[in-house]
């Protein structure tokens, strides 16, 4: 188990934020699948501002996904904390701070990894934020901006000192993006500078890559953000200690589960076009898959989607 400042999770299994990924059907997946913790897709505090009515729809939660943590990622602590006065009343248990974006058009804002340049503007939003919250903060963090620049551990102690309650460390830099090996070591000393919980995130595919973040950094959990698209039975390997594998009906059956989520939640249009990726996520290495991927990239209607899935 693990205990996020007052918040007790049943296990520190963490389903971690993916844009255009972690909406509000995956996440319900994900806690039905034993997910500790699942968190919302990354969202603009500025968005929030201006009380932006798609920024609305992604903060939309349900019962249903148990503990959730809403991210925010901005850049600018007065506007950060006038957001977190503005949804602090909505049903989410943990708030965390997007500091880890390598995308472009964040770190080009001066948002989400570019902060890790700068400690002292990250540690007046964290304690911004932390003083307008009355949930737990979090800290969501990469290895360093280059290899040059892998200041995570002191940049980590900073956060601390603003008041987070968590750390999550994605072993890379920004530079890495997504590439190379996850640094292991980096997160170490992480857990080593500070004494609040800190998560390894990087390459947690299965059982065995969970359990090696664990024995190489003495972390207190772990955040599944690539490892579980098209894979939420993650989290029933993680609790099982053994890596389970869906037949080929059960995948069947949460494709259709999952785009009916979408339908609910999203309307035709949108569910069949954010579905096509999951679909190619569900069904990789599956035996057809390459014509599949290929026919539903052809679907325009719920019935043709549908049919494709059934007849998968």
């Amino acid at each position: 188990m693990l205990k996020i400042g007052n918040v007790q999770l049943d296990n520190a299994n963490i389903l971690a934020p993916m844009a255009g990924v972690t909406d509000l059907p995956f996440r319900v997946i994900c806690a039905e699948m034993g997910a500790g913790l699942v968190c919302t897709e990354m969202i603009s505090a500025k968005a929030i501002t201006y009380k932006n009515k798609a920024t609305n729809a992604m903060m939309e939660i349900s019962p249903k996904e148990g503990m959730v943590s809403l991210q925010l990622f901005g850049s600018e602590p007065d506007v950060m904390a006038e957001a977190v006065k503005m949804i602090d009343n909505l049903p989410y248990q943990i708030l965390d701070i997007n500091m880890g974006c390598p995308v472009t058009k964040v770190v080009s804002n001066n948002e989400g990894s570019a902060l890790m340049r700068n400690p002292d503007l990250a540690y007046d939003i964290a304690k911004a934020v932390v003083k307008a919250s009355s949930k737990p903060v979090t800290c969501k963090i990469r290895a360093g901006y280059t290899h040059e620049e892998m200041n995570a551990p002191e940049f980590a102690k900073r956060l601390e000192d603003a008041g987070v309650s968590a750390l999550c460390v994605h072993g890379r830099t920004k530079e890495d993006m997504y590439r190379g090996n996850v640094n292991y070591d980096i997160i170490r000393q992480v857990v080593n500078a500070v004494s609040i919980p800190v998560i390894g995130n990087g390459d947690i595919t299965n059982v065995v890559m969970a359990t090696k973040m664990y024995e190489e950094t003495g972390c207190a959990g772990i955040a599944v953000a690539r490892g579980a698209r098209g894979n939420p039975w993650i989290f029933k390997s993680l609790l099982e200690g053994k890596d389970y594998k869906p037949s080929k009906e059960e995948v069947t059956e949460m494709m259709l589960k999952h785009f009916d989520m979408l339908m609910d939640v999203k309307g035709e249009y949108t569910a069949i076009r954010e579905m096509r990726a999951h679909a190619s996520w569900y069904t990789a290495g599956m035996y057809g898959s390459n014509d599949f991927r290929r026919n539903i990239n052809l679907c325009n209607t719920k019935d043709e989607l549908v049919k494709l899935i059934e007849n998968m």
